[in-house]
Order: C-alpha cells, then sequence, then structure tokens
C-alpha cells in the first residue's frame, strides 16, 4: 500500500512541478525555464506511465486492458522524448547560432512538426490511455467508479483538445493540459483517498 500511493503522491509532486513550469516560462520567457519546462514534460511521461499501470492493477482491469495502457503510455513517453530533445538539442541550437528555422519545425508554433509530435503524444494516445483507464464501471464499486469516471473525463478533455486543435481551432488544445495536469492530480488524489489497493 505505501509503494502504491508514494507512485501517487510522486505523480501529484511531478504535475504541481510541470504546472509550475509552464507558469515560470509564461512569465519569464527565458532559455532556462522553457528548457526546465521541456525536461520536465519529458520526465512525466514516464512518472504518468507507471502511475497509470498502477491504477489499472489497482482497479482490477484485466490484463488486456493494462497491455493497453502501457501500450498507449509507452507512446505518449516515446513521442514526446522525440518532440523535446530534438527541440532542445536541434531547434534550439539552430536558433542560437543564427540558423533561420523554418516555424513548421518549432515547438510552439502551429502547424509544426514538433508540435504535431507533441499534440499526438499527449492528446491522442494520452487520451486513449485514459479511456482505457476508465473502461469497466463496476456495480457496487463507487469509490472505484470515480477514478474511473474522472479518468473518461479526463480521456475525452484530451481527445476533444487533439483534434480540436487539428481540424477546427489550435487554441481548442489548450483543453487537453487540463486533463493531464490538473485532472492526474485529481486522479491521484483520489485513489489516494479511496485505497484503491485495499
Amino acid at each position: 500500500m505505501f509503494k502504491t500511493k508514494m507512485i501517487y503522491i510522486i505523480t501529484i509532486a511531478d504535475a504541481v512541478l510541470y504546472l509550475f513550469s509552464v507558469v515560470t516560462f509564461l512569465f519569464t520567457k527565458t532559455e532556462l525555464a522553457l528548457t526546465i519546462w521541456e525536461m520536465l514534460t519529458i520526465v512525466s511521461g514516464p512518472i504518468l506511465l507507471f502511475a497509470m499501470l498502477h491504477l489499472s492493477h489497482d482497479l482490477n482491469q484485466s490484463v488486456i486492458i493494462r497491455y493497453a495502457v502501457l501500450g498507449f503510455m509507452t507512446c505518449v513517453c516515446l513521442l514526446t522524448a522525440v518532440a523535446h530533445v530534438v527541440n532542445i538539442c536541434v531547434t534550439r541550437r539552430l536558433i542560437a547560432v543564427g540558423v533561420d528555422v523554418p516555424k513548421y519545425f518549432r515547438i510552439g508554433q502551429w502547424p509544426s512538426v514538433e508540435m504535431a509530435v507533441d499534440y499526438l503524444a499527449w492528446g491522442f494516445f494520452m487520451g486513449l490511455a485514459y479511456l482505457c483507464l476508465g473502461l469497466s464501471i463496476v456495480k457496487n464499486e463507487r469509490k472505484k467508479n470515480r477514478i474511473r469516471i474522472a479518468s473518461i473525463i479526463c480521456g475525452c478533455m484530451c481527445l476533444v483538445g487533439f483534434f480540436g486543435a487539428l481540424f477546427i481551432n489550435e487554441n481548442l488544445w489548450y483543453i487537453a493540459p487540463m486533463a493531464y495536469g490538473p485532472g492526474i492530480i485529481v486522479i491521484c488524489i483520489l485513489a489516494i483517498l479511496v485505497g484503491t489497493d485495499s
């Protein structure tokens, strides 16, 4: 029980640090703040992967659902790493030495290759992982069903952000971060409070 709670606490701490890094960058607009934000984004993928796997296990989901969560979260981790490592190691370095990198190869610009990869990770695959987590709502498990319902809401938010940014308006993307930022905090708090591993 302690280890599972610890994973949820680490996930909450990571999400809070992530949100703090976003706010810090938005106010300072410094390269250091951007680097910290991007590094936390890369680190957050594996942390969320472990949290989602523990939630899936604690919710007594079938092996196939657990594998689906693992597969979707692995996509989140890999695509996130690709987008942000390329931005840190290539795009930003080229810009720093005066190369005019086209906007369609920059994070923070839309449309761009790096943003499309990031949206695919955190919108599409994270949304599918959340929806898998929300599967199998069972009678007489009201406390666990709260976690499942919150997961379904977060999954829908991620997918609305993803498809909204692609097909309607890029500003609809900002619905998705509410799911993997504050949303995961709510889910982890629910998991701790209801004692899903008991």
